[in-house]
């Protein structure tokens, strides 16, 4: 037993062990059960080198999916911002197919003017189509956001500039977005365009997404670099639409002939003194033959007052393809029809006579009967 015991020992011990106890199998038991001892605790030879040899660190993923810097709802910034400029990207390719195409546009509000903005002269940026410029913005924020949640479509960009470009276009949007609605609100007065709106709120969401991406106190060290994005967008609009004019819906596709509006209402007492002294101090209105405003204004005057006011047409010879408004007009820098020029004040729309006689200083004698507009 002894001898088997031993035979088994060497065949699991490394060699010189295995020699050892060769040559010593007639030794003490306290060799035999180290020798039994070793057989079932060490492993071989092989088994020590493998174990001895340092792991192997595991292999990193050949493309790994960069961390989101932040999250909104549960959903990385990226994905919303993806999301969002996808959603700008549909809208503006439909209005550029549109504007390509001269179709008409679909207005879900019924009575909207969505035809009245896009077929106007500021629908295009320096020639441009606007449309086209904002697909383009939308598409390229689209693929930036989708870089940066991972997607390699854009190598070579890290995530620093990945933040920082898409922070500089959501600016640009949110500045271009803001000044189109003062356009809206001051040159389209009455006019609903849901397609203006809803590309607002896209930017402004961009922006505020981006703004969350970097935080608030990181920002801070970018603020200068937005602030002259925006400038440098104000001014550039301000310059292509410096001698933009407000034309009606689909007026590029024929002339509308000047005309004259009946004035129906006799001029009272006041309403004659009125423009007298309107006259005498070099007050202005400026209006269209195709406003309708402008004719409220005058059938508040009365026949006998209007005479007398320094009334200033900018679209004598006509509107639609080929006429521009006047160069005076032009020179006012008119945001709608009408507008009075005043001692240096600036009022836009049409005006109760009683403002006009506050604006211009001029006080009245007679009673409160005698500012009454006769019907005829």
């Amino acid at each position: 037993m002894a001898t088997i015991s031993a035979a088994l020992a060497i065949s699991f011990l490394p060699s010189p062990t295995r020699f050892a106890v060769a040559t010593t199998t007639s030794s003490s038991s306290r060799i035999k059960r180290a020798a039994r001892f070793r057989c079932c605790s060490e492993p071989s030879s092989q088994e020590q080198q493998t174990s001895a040899a340092p792991p192997t660190p595991p292999r990193p993923p050949e493309n790994p999916a960069r961390a989101s810097p932040s999250s909104l709802l549960g959903i990385s910034t990226s994905a919303w911002s993806a999301g969002v400029a996808g959603l700008g990207f549909l809208e503006t390719g439909y209005l550029t197919y549109l504007k390509l195409t001269g179709s008409e546009a679909f207005c879900p509000i019924s009575g909207g003017g969505c035809g009245d903005v896009l077929d106007s002269d500021y629908s295009a940026v320096f020639g441009i189509p606007l449309p086209l410029v904002g697909l383009v913005a939308y598409g390229l924020v689209t693929a930036l956001s989708l870089q940066e949640n991972g997607t390699d479509l854009l190598p070579g960009l890290d995530d620093l500039d990945i933040q920082l470009t898409l922070l500089l276009i959501a600016t640009s949007m949110a500045t271009a977005s803001a000044y189109f609605l003062y356009i809206l609100s001051t040159k389209f007065v009455g006019v609903s365009c849901s397609y203006c709106m809803l590309s607002a709120f896209l930017s402004f969401t961009l922006l505020f997404i981006r703004v969350k991406d970097f935080g608030f106190e990181r920002i801070q060290k970018f603020a200068g670099i937005q602030l002259a994005v925006a400038v440098i967008i104000a001014l550039a609009l301000t310059n292509s639409y410096s001698s933009a004019t407000t034309q009606l819906k689909g007026t590029d596709d024929f002339v509308l002939e000047p005309y004259e509006t009946e004035i129906t209402t006799e001029s009272s007492p006041f309403a004659i003194s009125l423009a007298r002294h309107l006259h005498s101090i070099g007050a202005k209105m400026y209006g269209a033959f195709w406003c309708s405003h402008c004719n409220e204004q005058k059938q508040m005057f009365g026949r006998e007052a209007t005479k007398i006011l320094d009334y200033v047409e900018c679209f004598p010879n006509g509107a639609g393809k080929g006429k521009k408004m006047t160069k005076e007009c032009q020179a006012a820098g008119l945001e709608g029809f009408p507008t009075w020029f005043i001692n240096g004040k600036v009022l836009s729309g049409d005006q109760e006579l009683e403002v006009l006689a506050e604006a211009s200083g001029f006080a009245a004698e007679g009673t409160e009967q005698s500012k009454e507009i006769l019907p005829n």
